[in-house]
């Protein structure tokens, strides 16, 4: 069975349009890397790119660069760069801050857009904890009532009490992808205003943005968009709402004439608003350096691949692991089933250390989720095949 398996997944690979993408990163052959979607690989030509932006844009010409090599527009250039792939139009997406403080900014600004006849907030009950975190602050702020609810349930919890919602496109731990076209209708069909986090889906599937009408969404860049660590984040403003959208941090960089210095505030047109203070330009260029691997790439190709990837790699864990030792909490619905496999362990902070240690590195959610993330530009179906016989072996080992 390792043969076939290992000889198909040879034959896979020579078919694979999205292979030659690998080469973009630095990896070593020696490890299997599928945990793209906590830190994503480091496009090879990035260094080279930073170090000319510390020596020459930085260290010579200095304060100049803010204008001569484009530093203040970096966040909407670069978020036009973001838009294809989370299928919005330019002028619709700002980068800068963490995902946390636009998850603050988008869900203050989606309850004041809402009016004041609307008391409640939906909000994932299966959120990334941060997002829940917030949430709370902001309803606080804004008078509002938290509803926890699984995403499954908000249409029916939808309701005129309902000023907006904040659901996860894919669930951080199991990889459930929800139903992005059909919360945003439902709850558009109760007046409520959708905002959503696509941390675990920008640059792994098809989002449309644009196309299902989405009001407000958040996302980082250090997973599938390969940004770096730390790097910044993005909001997405819809057009219809960006001359009402109000911020709750309204810093300078946001104003219309932010170098007049004017006591009073008067936030700038567009997506810009979506600004607070000066962008940390470093890591801001390192992400628009690495946006350059996405050049000439179809995100239906991608979610092809990932698909066929996580098919598969769930296929030899079937074969290789010791019968009833791991169970997959990732949905085998495709349309349910974002670039990750989670698999439920009774070990699994042994086991993950010790596939670690053996060149496989996915990662851990406690108690018992093994979570393995599939990056179609530079994984492949060698790789998912490694990783499920290794994984294989260390549950036999451990089980000894």
């Amino acid at each position: 069975m390792s043969d076939l398996l290992r000889n198909r997944a040879l034959e896979l690979d020579a078919a694979d349009g999205l292979a030659k993408h690998r080469e973009r990163f630095a990896l070593d052959e020696a490890t299997v890397y599928l945990d793209g979607n906590s830190l994503g690989a480091l496009p090879a030509h990035v260094p080279a790119r930073m170090a000319d932006v510390i020596t020459r844009e930085w260290g010579e010409l200095r304060i100049r660069s803010w204008d001569e090599s484009g530093w203040w527009t970096a966040p909407e250039r670069i978020g036009d760069r973001i838009a294809p792939i989370v299928g919005a139009a330019p002028g619709r997406i700002v980068v800068g801050d963490s995902t946390s403080v636009n998850v603050f900014k988008a869900v203050v600004a989606a309850a004041r857009l809402s009016g004041d006849d609307r008391d409640e907030i939906l909000v994932d009950a299966t959120t990334f904890p941060t997002d829940g975190y917030i949430a709370q602050s902001a309803a606080r702020m804004t008078g509002h009532e938290i509803v926890a609810c699984d995403p499954a349930d908000m249409a029916a919890k939808a309701s005129g009490r309902t000023a907006a919602a904040l659901v996860n496109h894919v669930d951080y731990r199991t990889g459930r992808l929800q139903d992005l076209p059909g919360i945003t209708a439902a709850l558009h069909e109760a007046g409520a205003l959708a905002v959503w986090d696509l941390c675990h889906s920008a640059g792994a599937l098809p989002v449309g943005l644009d196309a299902h009408g989405v009001d407000l969404a958040v996302g980082c860049t250090y997973k599938y968009l390969n940004g770096g660590p730390g790097a910044p984040a993005y909001l997405y403003v819809a057009e219809r709402h960006q001359a009402a959208f109000d911020s709750p941090l309204p810093g300078w960089n946001s104003h219309a004439d932010p170098f007049a210095m004017t006591p009073g505030y008067e936030a700038a047109a567009g997506a810009v608003r979506g600004r607070v203070g000066t962008p940390d330009i470093l890591s801001m260029l390192a992400l628009e350096s690495a946006l350059d691997v996405w050049d000439g790439v179809d995100i239906e190709d991608v979610r092809a691949k990932s698909l066929a990837l996580t098919d598969f790699f769930l296929e030899c864990v079937r074969a290789y692991a010791p019968e009833g030792r791991v169970e997959s909490a990732t949905p085998a619905e495709h349309g349910e089933r974002g670039s990750q496999v989670a698999l439920r362990c009774a070990d699994a902070p042994a086991v993950m250390a010790e596939l670690i240690r053996r060149g496989v590195v996915g990662d851990l959610r406690r108690p018992d989720v093994l979570r393995f993330g599939f990056t179609p530009l530079y994984v492949g179906f060698a790789d998912a095949e490694r990783a499920a016989r290794v994984l294989a072996e260390v549950l036999t080992d451990l089980a000894a």
